[in-house]
């Protein structure tokens, strides 16, 4: 019977990690939170977020498999109690075997009484054999329940060890949660004022991430929920929905789809803080109701960038990204973007 005595490397790496994002400073400390910092806060928090709940993920699947396995070696040792307990039994079996065959008759008499002293020889023998393999059997056998101990305490140890590292870095991926709602909350503030006085608050430049070279055409958020499709009636529109909603949080980075300039950066109105993007094959895209900007007017994008980030301002009930595809600039000209994304291989739903 063996068993694992070595504990996995992603526990010792898991808790590495673990110390290193616990004693990082949080991008909200020592930060103003005025103007384009508060974006770039936001964008790093929101990084942030994603990096404590991807290590909380792993902790904890860490953790149950640890769990799972202190169990097993328990199962194991337990079997292990059992066999030694049949050991012993055997042993008795041996010993009244013996006792009921002669083995209790003194070794003078057994002489006597023996046929032969070659019957006498062989019936010494087989006990003497089954006297030895038992004595083995049952040291071998504590040999084995001690590592068995010895693993079980290891790996209960290694799990809790986990859930005290998990339980922190629930904590901290709390505490990051909420500086970044209330710094999300502080940059809508930001652009419902920009928004009323009409005026955008120029471009912030962010930390972009590293572009795939490979796609030509992309999601124009990473993550979402779909919320009112193209075509849907409602109180809020005039006539129709002209584009897709994505339901996503404030401060979620929103991207270019494809490569193009900027025709258009604007704040006030019903879409509030937009972004206009002329494609190649006379297509042009539109970003709504963003809480900020990344780009200019006239800039040259490449699919994949951040142009801003989202928000609700605007004639907006919540958070979310309204994305349009238009064959002109203004509205009026507006193509279902699903069909349209999907035709480019970029599928949502």
């Amino acid at each position: 019977m063996r068993s694992s005595r070595r504990l996995p490397l992603l526990v010792p790496a898991l808790l590495c990690v673990f110390a290193v994002l616990a004693a990082r400073p949080t991008a909200a400390d020592g930060d103003s939170g005025d103007g384009p910092a508060l974006s770039a806060q936001v964008a790093r928090l929101y990084q942030d977020a994603a990096v404590a709940t991807q290590r909380y993920e792993a902790g904890r699947r860490a953790a149950e498999e640890q769990r799972a396995r202190a169990q097993h070696v328990e199962e194991l040792l337990d079997r292990e109690r059992q066999r030694i307990a049949g050991l012993h039994d055997d042993l008795g079996r041996i010993a009244r075997a013996q006792y009921r065959s002669g083995g209790g008759i003194p070794l003078a008499a057994r002489i006597i009484l023996a046929d032969s002293p070659e019957e006498l020889m062989r019936g010494q023998h087989f006990f003497s054999q089954a006297d030895t393999a038992v004595n083995q059997a049952i040291s071998r056998s504590r040999h084995a329940e001690a590592r068995l101990t010895a693993d079980e305490a290891k790996a209960a140890s290694a799990w809790r060890e986990l859930e005290k590292r998990n339980t922190e870095l629930a904590s901290l991926q709390e505490s990051i949660r909420a500086k970044l709602e209330e710094a999300r909350w502080r940059l809508q503030g930001q652009a419902d004022e920009a928004v009323a006085a009409g005026s955008c608050r120029g471009a912030v430049r962010l930390d972009q991430p590293p572009l795939d070279g490979t796609r030509t055409w992309v999601a124009p958020v990473r993550t979402y929920r779909l919320s009112a499709g193209f075509g849907s009636g409602g109180a809020r529109w005039a006539h129709r929905h002209t584009g897709q909603d994505f339901a996503v949080p404030i401060g979620t980075p929103v991207r270019a789809v494809g490569a193009g300039h900027v025709v258009r950066v604007s704040c006030g109105g019903a879409f509030g803080i937009q972004v206009v993007i002329q494609h190649t094959g006379g297509y042009y895209t539109q970003y709504a109701h963003l809480a900020a900007v990344a780009v200019d007017q006239g800039q040259r994008v490449a699919a994949g960038q951040w142009i801003g980030q989202s928000g609700t301002s605007g004639n907006s009930t919540g958070p979310h990204l309204h994305f349009e595809v238009r064959v002109t600039p203004e509205m009026g000209s507006a193509l279902d973007p699903v069909p349209w994304l999907a035709a480019r291989g970029v599928p949502v739903g």
